[in-house]
C-alpha cells in the first residue's frame, strides 16, 4: 500500500452482515464470460483473495471443483461459511483468515486466481509475485471491478435515483472531510497500476472484457443503508457512540429524496482483466 496508509483490521469491521444486501451486484453473465474465456471446465482450483462474504468466489463455485477464498476479516469469513452451508457448497469451498500477504498459506496451488475489486487493498507487488507463484502454468489471475467509467442514470424508471452525492456529505459531516479508512484516512485514494504491477511480477496480458450491466433494481431505504455501512470509509464502528444519530439522520435524507421508501437504479457493468502465468522463457541454447 501507498506510504500514507497502513492496514490495520479495523478496515472492514462490522461491514459484513450489510454486504450481501447493500452492495450492487456484479453484471448477470459473469461467470458465463469466464467459463468460456478461462475454459473452465468444473475441475479447476479457484483462490480468490479478498473474497469478503464470498459473494464472487460463490457466484463461481459450480464451475470448479475446489474454491478457497481468503480474506483477513473473521466477520466475512462466518459470512462466506454461512452463506457456502445456505447453497449446499460447504463440502467445496474453504474459507481461510489471512492477509493476501500472508499467502501461500500452504493452500497448494490453483488454476486461477480472482480478486474482486480487492487488490488496491493490498501490497501489489508482493502479493502478485506470491499469487504467481501459487498459480500453475499457464493459470490465469483474473481483476474484476465495476466499470468506472460508465454513466448510469434512472430515466425512464419508476422511483428517485439514491440520493449518493447528499449522503456522501453526511458521512463527511459525521466522520471529516478526509475518506476513513481503518484507524487511518486516504487523503489521495487507494492506489491503481495494476498493469504495471503484474506486468512487473511475469504475468502476460491483460486481455478486457466488459459484461454489460444496466439491468434496473428497485431498491429499499435498508438497502442503501445497508450499502453505506458495507464500505470501509463509513464502517459502523467509525462513527462511535454517534452511529444510531448518523444512521437516524441518513433514513430522514432518504424518507425526503424519497416518500415511498423506493429507489431505481441500475446494475454497473463488470470489467474483467484476465492475465496469463506465462511459462517462463526457455534459456537460451549453449553457444559453439
Amino acid at each position: 500500500m501507498a506510504a500514507y496508509w497502513e492496514w490495520d483490521a479495523t478496515l472492514f469491521s462490522g461491514t459484513a452482515p450489510y454486504y450481501r444486501r447493500g452492495r450492487l451486484p456484479y453484471a448477470p453473465g459473469l461467470a458465463d464470460v469466464l467459463a468460456e474465456v478461462l475454459k473452465l471446465d468444473r475441475r479447476g482450483r479457484l483462490l480468490d483473495v479478498g473474497c469478503g462474504p464470498g459473494t464472487l468466489a460463490l457466484s463461481l463455485a459450480h464451475l470448479f471443483s475446489d474454491v478457497v477464498g481468503v480474506d483477513p476479516d473473521s466477520g466475512m469469513i462466518a459470512e462466506a461459511t454461512r452463506e457456502a452451508a445456505e447453497r449446499g457448497v460447504t463440502g467445496k469451498t474453504q474459507w481461510v483468515q489471512a492477509r493476501a500477504e500472508d499467502l501461500p498459506a500452504g493452500l497448494g496451488t490453483f488454476t486461477v486466481a480472482t480478486f474482486g475489486q480487492s487488490f488496491h487493498w493490498m501490497d501489489q507487488d508482493l502479493v502478485a509475485a506470491t499469487v504467481r507463484d501459487m498459480l500453475q502454468p499457464g493459470g490465469t489471475l483474473v481483476h474484476i471491478s465495476d466499470l468506472k467509467t460508465e454513466t448510469r442514470t434512472v430515466d425512464g424508471l419508476p422511483h428517485p435515483a439514491v440520493p449518493y452525492a447528499a449522503m456522501e456529505e453526511l458521512v463527511r459531516h459525521y466522520l471529516g472531510p478526509v475518506r476513513r479508512a481503518g484507524r487511518g484516512v486516504l487523503p489521495q485514494g487507494t492506489p491503481d497500476g495494476e498493469a504495471t504491477v503484474l506486468t512487473r511480477a511475469g504475468f502476460s496480458g491483460p486481455q478486457r472484457h466488459v459484461v454489460p450491466g444496466g439491468q434496473a433494481l428497485t431498491r429499499t431505504c435498508d438497502d442503501v443503508v445497508a450499502g453505506v455501512f458495507s464500505m470501509s470509509f463509513s464502517a459502523p464502528h467509525l462513527f462511535g457512540p454517534r452511529r444510531d444519530d448518523f444512521e437516524a439522520d441518513l433514513r430522514r435524507l432518504l424518507r425526503e429524496a424519497s416518500p415511498s421508501g423506493r429507489f431505481s437504479e441500475r446494475r454497473p457493468s463488470t470489467e474483467v482483466f484476465v492475465w496469463w502465468n506465462a511459462p517462463a522463457e526457455p534459456a537460451p541454447a549453449p553457444t559453439a
